[in-house]
């Protein structure tokens, strides 16, 4: 395809979580992710995000489930 470059990549990947800190502790803590944000939204949500500790790849939101069916996907 013409007029696209070849260097595409995915920036951001949304996870589904029961629990922001559990969530962060176990990317952070455990897997050597960095924590990039960490905002409130109000309303018990949050835009939280890690990344690789290089910097390569895409980085995670993490985004607690609103709901059953939204609970049924984590995981």
């Amino acid at each position: 395809m013409s007029g696209f470059a070849d260097n595409r990549s995915i920036a951001t990947v949304a996870l589904v979580v029961e629990n922001y800190d559990e969530a962060i502790a176990w990317y952070v803590d455990r897997l050597g992710f960095v924590l990039s944000e960490d905002v409130d939204l109000g309303g018990g949500k949050r835009w939280v995000t890690v990344t690789p500790a290089n910097r390569q790849g895409a980085r995670l939101l993490l985004a607690a489930a609103s709901g059953e069916r939204q609970a049924s996907r984590i995981g």
